[in-house]
């Protein structure tokens, strides 16, 4: 499993981060769980990747909170981003087609909450771990097969 940490100062750094993390994700496909409290910058992550790979502009990409999926289609892949946070049992999540996404040769699924669900975490190729450092400074540690 290749490792690399990463570490921001802003919101604007954490976006131009998103291509050195979208490099570590292709080729698709793969399952990523996006691991952070509230506010570490799980979405704000997903808006940089998502720009890099064309699927949508940074500012037309939104949570999932209550939705729960997102689909963005790029050039390379096509990026579902999910929020697991409201969900509770294994049940509600087998009606989100979890495994049909991640099953598409050219899916990236970004899975916020997805350490909630053993399934998910036992599926994933990778995880990207958040942590408040401090102000705006954020600590990512991107761990992918």
């Amino acid at each position: 499993m290749k490792e690399k940490r990463f570490k921001t100062r802003s919101e604007a750094g954490t976006l131009a981060m998103g291509e050195r993390v979208a490099e570590m994700l292709l080729p698709a496909p793969k399952l990523i769980v996006l691991r952070g409290d509230l506010g570490t910058g799980k979405t704000t992550l997903v808006k940089g990747i998502a720009a890099v790979l064309g699927g949508a502009e940074a500012a037309d990409v939104t949570s999932p909170t209550f939705t729960l999926v997102h689909e963005y289609v790029g050039s390379k892949v096509r990026l579902y981003h999910l929020d697991l946070y409201r969900l509770e049992t294994e049940r509600e999540l087998l009606t989100l087609g979890l495994e049909e996404m991640a099953e598409q040769p050219d899916a990236l699924v970004m899975v916020e909450w997805g350490e909630k669900f053993p399934s998910v975490v036992a599926r994933a190729d990778g995880e990207i771990a958040i942590e408040h450092a401090g102000g705006d400074e954020r600590m990512f540690v991107v761990r992918v097969k």
